[in-house]
């Protein structure tokens, strides 16, 4: 080797910079209606800690969704929609597919209720407790059942009430739209077993909830008196048998109704 060379080594042409290729999230994604509190709020805390991206929706923001959101944006996405009107459901499933990417379960989860007598109950109410406790779920889960059948598969809980299955006074039109939703829940698992959806409904008895918050203490008493239990549920019980519907354990369980009510109904 001469000198020339020692002194003056040939260098290696640099290569171009590469950019970094994007990182693919293959976690699962549910949809939750209503995750701002309650039920919606537990749901959205357990499916996170077990490492599931979440998105869902409320009328307005709270400190959980503002600060999860800010926390975990890659795990949690909220937005503003209204559940009376179908065109804001629709717009919020394409946001979170434009998100995420997929959607692997729906929970229907929001819902309202106005307990007055069926004789007295206004048109506007009873038009409101249809549209929200039914045509609301309807319209969601056609939306995310659509991505997940591009997807191959997924899951759809409906929470519905005993109102759907035994009588009580001042919940009539409630009661009639929950039951609508166990009947959509039974029929649309015939019709999307053949592309792995599984669609049950769980149906909760009285449970410490925003709903239950207004009852006298003498309502509550009776209650527990009339449900074998003795109590009424909790809202870890009533998220936990979502979880249930939704884990691998319930894979073979579709079109049925999950009764979680401590026994008041047998």
């Amino acid at each position: 080797m001469s000198t020339a060379q020692l002194e003056h080594p040939t260098e290696a042409p640099l290569a171009e910079p590469q950019e970094a290729a994007p990182v693919r999230d293959d976690r699962r994604v549910a949809v939750i209606s209503g995750g701002s509190r309650g039920l919606g709020r537990v749901l959205a805390e357990k499916l996170l800690a077990d490492d599931w991206r979440v998105a869902t929706f409320s009328r307005s923001a709270n400190e959980f969704t503002a600060k999860t959101a800010d926390y975990d944006p890659e795990s949690f996405f909220w937005e503003a929609a209204d559940l009376s009107d179908p065109q804001s459901m629709r717009a919020f499933v394409r946001q979170v597919s434009k998100r995420f990417g997929r959607i692997d379960l729906l929970v229907n989860n929001a819902g309202v209720l106005h307990q007055e007598l069926f004789l007295t109950t206004t048109p506007r109410n009873i038009e409101s407790l249809v549209t929200n406790n039914l045509i609301a779920p309807i319209t969601l889960t056609q939306a995310c059942a659509r991505l997940m059948v591009r997807s191959g598969g997924g899951n759809v809980v409906n929470i519905s009430s005993i109102n759907a299955i035994r009588g009580y006074r001042g919940v009539a039109v409630y009661a009639a739209a929950k039951a609508g939703l166990d009947g959509f829940s039974r029929s649309l698992a015939r019709e999307l077993g053949a592309f792995n959806i599984r669609v049950n409904s769980l149906v909760p008895g009285f449970f410490d909830s925003d709903m239950t918050a207004e009852v006298t203490e003498r309502n509550r008493d009776r209650i527990q008196h009339r449900t074998p239990l003795g109590r009424l549920g909790t809202v870890d019980e009533i998220a936990d048998a979502v979880l249930f519907l939704t884990s691998p354990r319930a894979q073979f369980v579709t079109g049925q109704s999950l009764v979680i009510d401590g026994g008041i109904t047998c």
